[in-house]
Parts: structure tokens; C-alpha cells; sequence
């Protein structure tokens, strides 16, 4: 009996391999043999630690949230009385998650063993590269990349066959292949997931651009904050060189193919393509002026084609399988699926995968199943630091790269951070204009000078300084921002604050009109206030403000000066038996 327990970083962090330690403890107790294996995130990440018990006839029980304490009761009456326990298992509502996706990239996460490349051959691995080597010219690759056209999923959207003509066309001798695994918007995990749960599958899309375009140096650029991807990857390479799908004369065909992982520091601006190569190169990981192109110029000055994780996971189902098998998922003008990763106050937070096209309305209440505690929607961030927002009536919103465009917004790597309606926007907009500005490389001076203005705006509006004239100086300056930054970070750092000011321009009005958060998030703006109805006129409250802000005649209702009241709550607690002090 074959036991699958998914241990990615989520299901690692739930306590899987505490799962897995006690069946393997247990199992050796009580006498039985099991085959235990590891396997990559299936995407349910609510639902982990996953344990997957695959019987001698193929069929599959999957249970859901397994502790240590349940190991006990699903051997005994499962793996010995082959009995499933029912309470464990997953819900209808789980298998819905799951049924409603389409998966490519994420085909094979969470049902193979990303450690062992016989798994992955099992399910038809290294067939496309078989196939690329034997029965296609660089050409015919290339053409049908193109046919299929599979569009970058790091954000951009270019064409991947027409990227890959371009780096073949060049005369240059030498070429490389490089993929971009830095991923760093917050609250992003689509790569990470697929580098620990299939690794083999972009090793293969890899392998099959170097045959592409006549490159055989490879490089991985990958966080080292992502030790568990680093790990499996080390292993998938060892495994296929052992095997004979990279290295020297791989499979007999006399084409070399090796690949090298590189692992960068966590600057978000090495996800841009120059400063990805100069980082590799040994240099400090900063933007340049284009032209030449990476096609032209990419890492060490040589003809390079980049593109991210995801990208090179569609690779080989297209080869295998031919464009036209690929078009008929997705639109017409973006075929194929989109990796999401689901956050915030959803109620089925992990990652999904869906034909492209997919409404935001499906994702949100068919996949993720609403707004966490009944909660009323309120918006979603989508791209990350470069992306905007979208609100209710984006719920029948097309999710491809050329209708959020048309939205204002961009499908960026992949980010879906759901909010609730105790959501400030204006506090958002902060949070994505810091993390630009701290991670600007500084190179040039309208990201540099530009997002700390920014910045220091929006913190005098969540703290009760701003007016309204400097709603219409972050309009210009996100303007200004856009049009003279020199790489894609500055152009775009300016795009949540565009977009919330577009769909929330009320909220921004009421933090420098009013005075007040609607959402009641900003503790800047937050008020104490003293219900007339409660208050019993003793003065307690007024004896102990340190700051002389209440005032008030005996047995009749006090009132706060907000003008000076410093916020420091002593009076609610001075008011604990009639509660008549609150704040809001």
C-alpha cells in the first residue's frame, strides 16, 4: 500500500513530517510495511497536512488536516482493516476546489514523488525532450512554441516562440537558457510550488529551449529563501544527468545540455530580466537601458532566452501533445492556464490553476469559496506591487492578459490577494508602495527619489496629516514615475495607488477630508469617542486624560477634544463599569 503525504513548504509548516514520522514509527510497531513517500503541494494548502492512501487496486483515499494523533486510527482500521475512515477524508467542498481547475503546469504536484525521477517518467517525463531531439528541428520547436502561443507567466506576456526565434536566429556560437525563479510579490508561491513539487517538468521545458535555440548552458535563478525548491532542484539534476537527459551527448544524440542553479539574495528587482543576468554574473543585481535585448545581449553578453518557472512548465505539453491540443484550452489570444495563488480573506487559500479567460467570480466563490467569516468582498490585488486592484463589478472579469490590461490592472506572476470589507485600501496602497521603495535598486533617480515621496504622501494621509491636494500630487507623481523609470519596477511601482485612488476615491477622501478610516484600520485615524447615552457625567475620565482633552459639567455627558486627545486609551479603561468610552 502506497501512503502519499504532500510535504511542500505548506504542508511542511502544518507538521507533515511530524505526520509522516509517526506512521513511519507506528507502521514498524505494529509489524506492517508501507510504502511511505513525500509528494509536492496539491494545491489545497488549507487543507494540509494531505495524506494520500493508494490501495493495491489504484484507488485513492485522500484525508485531509492529519495530526500525528489520527495516524493511529487510519492504520488500524485503513491500512490493516482496509476500512477508510470516513472523518478524515476530504469534503465534497474540497473536491470541488480541485475538480473545478484545469492543470498543465501544475499537472503531476501532489501526486508524484518530486524526488524520484522514475515517478516523473512513469507519468510520460523527458517523452517531449525524446521527441525534440529525434523527430523535430530547431525550427518545427520553435514554430510550434509559436503556433501554441504561450505567452510569458512572469508577468510580461510576450510571445515564448517568437522569444525563442529570436535567440536561435543569433550567430553567436555561444547561447544560454536561463530561468527565472526569483518570484518575489508578496504573496506569491506559484514557482515555488511547482520547483518542490515537479521539478523535472521545467528541467524539461529547459532542456527542450537549449535544443530550440542551440544553447547548452543553463542557469536557475532562485531565492535562497526557498531551500526546500534549491533541494528538490539539486536532486532533479543529479537524478537526470545519472538518467542521461542532461550532460554530455544526452541520450546519444551528441546534443550537451547542463544547467546550474544560482541563488539570489531576495531583491525583488532581480525578478527584472538585466538584473536577474547581472546578478548571475557576479554583479550587483541592477537594471540597464535597452537596447540590446536579452535575446541580444542577456547574461555574460550572449544571446539568452528567459523565461520564468511557470512559462517552461507548459513547455513539453505542447511538444508532446501539439499547439492545437494546447489552444483548445484558454483564449484566443491567451491559450493554455494561469497558476493563481489565493490569499487573504479567502476561504480556500492555495493555489489553483484555470484555463485562461476564467472569470474572477469563478476563481473567488466557485474555486476559493467566498470571503472568509461571510464577509462582504471587497477587492483583490492582482500582479503584485505592479498590478492594481479590481472590485464587485470586475466579478465577470475575463482573467487574461489582455482584459485586465483593458482593466487597468496586469495578470503580473500570479498574485491574488483577496480583501474583506474591514479592508483599508489606502493602507494597502502603503503596503505595496513600501515594499517598492525598499526594494528599489536606486539606480535611477524617478524610482529612487520618486516612491519615497510616495511613500512619505501616504503615510501622512493613514495618520491623519494628509489633504486633499495630495491625492492629486500622487496622480502626478505616479505619472512622472511611470514614464521615466528605467526598468519595469519603477514603471509599474506607482499601479496600486492609481488603481485604489480609481476604484476607492472616497476612502481616500475620508482619511484627509474627515478625518476617519471607513474601514476603522488606520490607528492613526482612529477616535475615542464618548457615547452620550452612557455617560453618567461622574469625571472619572476627565481626572485622568493626561492630556486636559475631555471636559464636561458633573452628572451630564463629557465630551473629547480630538484636537488634543493623544489616543492613549486611559480613559476607557478609567470607564470600564458604565463602558460609555469607546473607540472607533
Amino acid at each position: 500500500m502506497k501512503i502519499m503525504i504532500g510535504q511542500g513548504s505548506c504542508g511542511i509548516a502544518s507538521g507533515a513530517k511530524k505526520t509522516a514520522a509517526e506512521f513511519e514509527k507506528l507502521a514498524k510497531a505494529k509489524g506492517i510495511k508501507i510504502n511511505l513517500q513525500p509528494t509536492g503541494c496539491i494545491g489545497s494548502c488549507y487543507l494540509e497536512p494531505i495524506v494520500d492512501v493508494l490501495d493495491e487496486s489504484g484507488h485513492l483515499t485522500r484525508y485531509v488536516k492529519i495530526k500525528p494523533e489520527h495516524v493511529s486510527e487510519i492504520i488500524d482500521k485503513h491500512i490493516i482493516g482496509k476500512k477508510p475512515v470516513e472523518k478524515y477524508k476530504i469534503s465534497n467542498e474540497g473536491k470541488s476546489f480541485l475538480d473545478k481547475q484545469t492543470r498543465i503546469a501544475l499537472k503531476n504536484c501532489g501526486l508524484i514523488n518530486p524526488e524520484n525521477i522514475q515517478d516523473y517518467i512513469a507519468v510520460g517525463g523527458y517523452s517531449s525532450v525524446r521527441k525534440a531531439l529525434f523527430q523535430m528541428t530547431q525550427d518545427e520547436i520553435c514554430l510550434e512554441i509559436d503556433r501554441a502561443i504561450l505567452r510569458g507567466r512572469g508577468g510580461g506576456g510576450f510571445p515564448t516562440g517568437k522569444k525563442w526565434m529570436q535567440v536561435k536566429k543569433q550567430t553567436d556560437p555561444v547561447k544560454y537558457v536561463v530561468c527565472n525563479g526569483d518570484e518575489g510579490d508578496p504573496g506569491a508561491f506559484m514557482d515555488r510550488s511547482i520547483m518542490e513539487g515537479d521539478p523535472h517538468k521545467m528541467l524539461e521545458g529547459m532542456i527542450i529551449a537549449g535544443i530550440a535555440t542551440g544553447a547548452h548552458e543553463a542557469y536557475i535563478y532562485v531565492r535562497a529563501e526557498y531551500p526546500l525548491a534549491v533541494s528538490r532542484l539539486e536532486i532533479a539534476i543529479e537524478q537526470a544527468e545519472k538518467s542521461g537527459y542532461l550532460g554530455e551527448n544526452i541520450l546519444n544524440s551528441g546534443f550537451d545540455f547542463a544547467i546550474k542553479i544560482n541563488l539570489g539574495a531576495g531583491a525583488f528587482v532581480c525578478g527584472e530580466g538585466s538584473a536577474l543576468t547581472a546578478s548571475i554574473e557576479g554583479n550587483r543585481g541592477m537594471p540597464r537601458v535597452k537596447p540590446p535585448r536579452t535575446v541580444e545581449q542577456g547574461l555574460f553578453d550572449k544571446p539568452t532566452v528567459l523565461n520564468n518557472v511557470e512559462t517552461f512548465s507548459h513547455v513539453s505539453e505542447i511538444i508532446l501533445y501539439g499547439a492545437s491540443a494546447y489552444k483548445k484550452v484558454g483564449t484566443a489570444k491567451s491559450p493554455g492556464t494561469k497558476v493563481f495563488a489565493l490569499t487573504g480573506n479567502i476561504a480556500n487559500s492555495g493555489l489553483i490553476e484555470v484555463p485562461m479567460g476564467t472569470t474572477l467570480r469563478e476563481v473567488i466563490y466557485e474555486i476559493g469559496g467566498g470571503i472568509k467569516n461571510d464577509k462582504k468582498f471587497k477587492a483583490v490585488q492582482i500582479g503584485g506591487p505592479s498590478g492594481g486592484c479590481l472590485t464587485e463589478k470586475h466579478m465577470d472579469l475575463h482573467l487574461d492578459f489582455d482584459s485586465l490590461i483593458d482593466a487597468g490592472a496586469m495578470i503580473g506572476s500570479g498574485g491574488l490577494v483577496v480583501m474583506d470589507e474591514d479592508t483599508c485600501m489606502v493602507s494597502i496602497a502603503r503596503f505595496f508602495m513600501n515594499f517598492t521603495q525598499h526594494e528599489s535598486c536606486g539606480k535611477c533617480v524617478p524610482c529612487r527619489e520618486g516612491t519615497h515621496v510616495m511613500l512619505e504622501l501616504l503615510d501622512d494621509i493613514v495618520s491623519g496629516r494628509g489633504s486633499i491636494d495630495q491625492i492629486d500630487t500622487l496622480l502626478e507623481l505616479a505619472d512622472t514615475i511611470s514614464y521615466t523609470s528605467l526598468c519595469g519596477l519603477g514603471k509599474t511601482a506607482a499601479s496600486p495607488i492609481v488603481s485604489t485612488i480609481a476604484q476607492f476615491r472616497e476612502e481616500y477622501l475620508a482619511h484627509v477630508i474627515d478625518k476617519r478610516c471607513p474601514a476603522k484600520a488606520c490607528s492613526g485615524l482612529k477616535r475615542i469617542k464618548i457615547l452620550a447615552d452612557k455617560c453618567k457625567g461622574c469625571s472619572k475620565c476627565q481626572r485622568v486624560c493626561p492630556a486636559n482633552a475631555i471636559s464636561g459639567v458633573l452628572k451630564e455627558p463629557y465630551i473629547i477634544d480630538q484636537h488634543k486627545c493623544i489616543k492613549c486609551k486611559v480613559c476607557i479603561d478609567a470607564c470600564n463599569f458604565f463602558k460609555a468610552i469607546i473607540e472607533e
